[in-house]
């Protein structure tokens, strides 16, 4: 749930490929020549591909730790709406009217419905939003990253959570074919003959040659849309230990998906305490951040904080230099702080809201007292370590996440 897009260009031209892509691409803005970004933007890179995204995540992160985002932040992410509800994953020009050749993107427009959602006062937006994301369902009850695509597993797991963040039941969303929300999400189901056991209960991003392969970003993903939830978890009352799918019954129901998604990623996280991932170049594995952040998530939502503590401390350990003025991935931090009940303004050391604030318009005012946590600092007591603000910190990582689900993970950007 936070990065995405690292490699944007490539997920474009593999859309180009299927050759299912109704929106033509020429009108994105070249890499080579980056819009100017901004004021009311979080970040300072160029926007062309997650620029969106990053918007909803920050404010959505600034509100889940008590604030009111700046008015001129919440205006540009307002202001990227098209008149059908639809958003791209940015608009440099957005007085210019969208038309056939805007590239409508449902991972944007969906992360924008829970910031909106969030901020209140945008029921007309939301809305407009929710009918344009449920008027591009495929007719198997899924959903595409571009619109007239096949559908994909991460796609469809979250534009379902913003469905039900918008308070829409995605068991009752259907296509024009009969097929609800959770019919197209089941699909991407390994499920009780998946080879090797371990892989049962994961998630794939899309069939390759008929066949479905693990993908713990989709899983992550998956696990929230099948419990019915939002990027913003709230921390758990209770917890339960994790499981393996439950065979022969499995899949059966969203709940139960869940959960299988759930005992997935808790045996993944067991063995280094964090997800690896292959990157572009390498045939050795490297520590995957933002998938491991949206695991611990997804375990906090189904109710499992022992199964993610590990994979907790370790992004309290390993984040720095991933997180280093990157809003997504500090946004995607603090969520991941609030579904565990951990404090996000020391979280390993480190005050990530101040540092989540210092990347864009700073925030308007308290918006209610932040939830106590247990263990809390003294006032000040973390913020002599906002690192990436005051010193030279390492060049975020590109991550991988995008080269197997076609979301815009990790991209650092």
């Amino acid at each position: 749930m936070n990065v995405r897009r690292s490699a944007a260009a490539l997920a474009a031209s593999a859309v180009l490929c299927v050759g299912a892509a109704p929106a033509a691409l020429a009108d994105t803005p070249s890499p080579s020549a980056p819009p100017v970004v901004p004021s009311g933007l979080f970040g300072k890179a160029d926007p062309t591909y997650d620029g969106v995204w990053r918007q909803s995540l920050a404010l959505l992160a600034q509100k889940t730790a008590g604030l009111t985002p700046a008015p001129q932040a919440v205006d540009w992410l307002t202001g990227q709406q098209c008149a059908n509800g639809g958003f791209a994953s940015f608009r440099a020009d957005a007085g210019t009217a969208c038309d056939d050749k805007t590239t409508y993107d449902t991972n944007a427009t969906a992360v924008a419905v829970q910031a909106m959602k969030a901020l209140g006062g945008k029921d007309a937006q939301v809305k407009k939003s929710t009918d344009w994301l449920k008027s591009v369902q495929n007719e198997d009850g899924g959903w595409a990253y571009v619109p007239g695509s096949p559908s994909e597993g991460s796609s469809t797991s979250i534009v379902i959570s913003a469905l039900a963040a918008a308070g829409e039941k995605p068991a009752e969303v259907r296509s024009k074919a009969g097929r609800s929300a959770y019919d197209g999400l089941l699909s991407f189901q390994l499920g009780c003959s998946a080879e090797p056991a371990s892989d049962r209960g994961a998630f794939g991003y899309q069939p390759a040659d008929g066949k479905l392969a693990a993908n713990a970003d989709a899983t992550a993903a998956a696990a929230l849309a099948a419990l019915g939830k939002g990027i913003v978890v709230e921390p758990a009352a209770t917890d339960t230990p994790a499981a393996a799918l439950a065979c022969p019954a499995g899949t059966a129901d969203p709940a139960g998906a869940a959960q299988g998604a759930a005992g997935y990623l808790a045996e993944a996280l067991k063995k280094d305490g964090h997800l690896t991932a292959v990157t572009p170049g390498s045939d050795q594995p490297t520590a995957d951040t933002g998938n491991t952040a949206d695991a611990v998530i997804a375990l906090a939502a189904a109710g499992h904080r022992q199964a993610a503590a590990g994979a907790l401390e370790w992004l309290q350990k390993n984040s720095t230099a991933w997180a280093n003025r990157n809003p997504a991935a500090l946004a995607t931090l603090v969520l991941t702080a609030h579904a565990t009940g951990t404090d996000p303004k020391a979280f390993g050391g480190v005050d990530l809201v101040a540092a989540l604030n210092a990347t864009g318009p700073a925030p308007a005012a308290p918006d209610a007292e932040p939830q106590k946590v247990k263990g809390e600092e003294k006032p000040g007591s973390g913020n002599q370590n906002i690192w990436w603000i005051v010193g030279a910190g390492a060049a975020a990582g590109m991550g991988i996440g995008i080269l197997l689900s076609g979301r815009r993970k990790k991209n650092q950007l």
